[in-house]
């Protein structure tokens, strides 16, 4: 079935930018003709092509929505009891207040899921991996305070501050931390995207979910995260995208681990 998506995916592709280059080259001519676009004798066809590019873009959407969570549904985990165990955990960042104040529930219950994690004896370390662009905005620090706050020892937490988006988080997990076989902490519709990057780059990963958001809480960010995994195909197979910092490599003290069980 991974193979039958591929193909369809790179059809969709070629399709779409076939269509890109003939609406260029028909709104340069109408900019040309000084807007004369409704007196073209093809509009009718402008209006056709329009719409197959929308269905295009939306199977191509769903196909890689549909790539994702085939590829990756049987390795995630929401029992802490089956889940197995691993060194490592890759806690995801994200804000921890929304814009009026209020605390982010992703946040919040991708913490729990870590501490859960902890707590059971199914990891060792967490890698609080997020976004550091400013001194008000730094997603490893508020990741690693709550950790503590719940009695995950700050020993037990390494912080990685280029984790800007989630290829950069799993990519410098296994290139500056040297893991690369771990757990990924965020909730599953993140963790799908997570694995399947994480396969591209030859990381043995699994993923615990954590609680989600009510999807009538927050309509976006479902719906973002279809074009989230249009993006993360492209940046894999087509546009070669890299991490934006990579540096020197961190080394991650395991035996704290054996020494605080």
């Amino acid at each position: 079935m991974n193979n039958k998506l591929k193909k369809f995916f790179w059809k969709g592709i070629s399709a779409f930018k076939r269509l890109t280059s003939f609406f260029k080259s028909l709104i340069k001519n109408a900019f040309q003709n000084r807007f004369r676009l409704f007196k073209l004798p093809y509009f009718k066809f402008f209006l056709r092509s329009m719409l197959m590019l929308i269905v295009f873009l939306g199977i191509i959407l769903i196909g890689c929505h549909l790539w994702m969570k085939v590829q990756t549904q049987d390795r995630l985990y929401s029992d802490v009891n089956a889940i197995p165990k691993k060194n490592v955990a890759l806690l995801l960042g994200t804000s921890k207040y929304l814009g009026k104040g209020y605390i982010n529930r992703y946040f919040l219950y991708r913490i729990k899921a870590a501490v859960q994690l902890y707590k059971a004896g199914k990891i060792k370390h967490i890698i609080a991996s997020g976004d550091n662009r400013t001194i008000y905005h730094n997603e490893p620090l508020d990741m690693k305070k709550s950790l503590v706050a719940r009695g995950v020892p700050k020993q037990a937490i390494t912080l990685d501050y280029a984790g800007f988006r989630t290829l950069d988080s799993i990519v410098r997990c296994k290139e500056i931390f040297s893991q690369d076989d771990i757990v990924v902490v965020s909730q599953a519709f993140h963790n799908q995207r997570a694995l399947f990057i994480s396969d591209f780059y030859g990381i043995k990963a699994i993923a615990f979910n954590a609680r989600d958001v009510p999807f009538f809480d927050d309509i976006k960010t479902p719906i973002r995260e279809y074009f989230a995994r249009f993006k993360a195909v492209l940046d894999l197979y087509l546009l070669k995208t890299q991490p934006k910092f990579l540096g020197e490599k961190v080394e991650i003290n395991l035996s704290l681990g054996d020494e605080l069980d």
